[in-house]
């Protein structure tokens, strides 16, 4: 049982419950004190005591529940769907700390400096937690994002990742935020306040980005 006291559910269940019918119990404490005494094991007793035995009772049973939920083990019985990680074809080290996987290498013309590229990514803090994307968890819509390579405009870090791809490719990388998040004007980053203010919060620490190559529109110059 001491594991359990590593879990605040258990603790905070405990806690509500009493708090949140502490108004009911008083009043109820009221009307109960106006009636006859009531039996209770062949021993009369009051029914403020009464009542007191009831609640101590249902707390018990309530703390005894919560723990045996947490803690039995049965609840990691259910074995766990197959996940398999994608195939990772390659992987390199930028001399600015970027690291690259490439999962699928996708056709066509390579994305250089200075075009217009069109991607969908999922953005990840190292620990695998969810932070952003532009692919909706629930729908699967995506709403992918259109923005030239240069450092102006885009974080440098996802830059270095989109260098190179082709239309169809899919790159896994970990960016330092020395070359992520640096100021608040660089993208891609959400439009809504709620989940631009989580991506800012972690702009000082390493981000996950996984990104799918769609479209690449050339450079002026290299398009004539």
């Amino acid at each position: 049982m001491e594991a359990c006291s590593m879990f605040a559910p258990a603790d905070f269940f405990q806690c509500t419950s009493r708090s949140a019918t502490s108004d009911k119990q008083n009043s109820r404490d009221k009307q109960l004190s106006r009636k006859p005494l009531v039996m209770v094991s062949n021993s009369v007793v009051s029914p403020r005591v009464n009542l007191q035995l009831r609640r101590r009772l249902l707390v018990d049973l309530l703390s005894f529940s919560s723990a045996t939920f947490l803690c039995s083990g049965p609840s990691f019985a259910v074995p766990l769907p197959d996940t398999k990680e994608p195939e990772v074809l390659r992987s390199q080290k930028l001399p600015s700390g970027v690291r690259i996987q490439d999962i699928v290498d996708g056709e066509g013309e390579e994305a250089h400096e200075g075009d217009f590229v069109e991607f969908n990514y999922v953005c990840r803090r190292s620990n695998g937690y969810f932070v952003h994307s532009t692919i909706d968890q629930f729908s699967g819509e995506s709403k992918p994002v259109i923005l030239p390579l240069n450092e102006k405009q885009i974080i440098k870090g996802l830059k270095e990742v989109l260098l190179g791809m082709k239309v169809g490719g899919k790159r896994r990388a970990l960016i330092p935020p020395e070359v992520g998040y640096v100021n608040e004007n660089l993208k891609p980053i959400p439009d809504e306040f709620g989940p631009r203010r989580s991506l800012l919060s972690h702009a000082n620490e390493p981000l996950i980005f996984e990104v799918q190559l769609l479209k690449i529109e050339l450079h002026i110059a290299r398009g004539m």
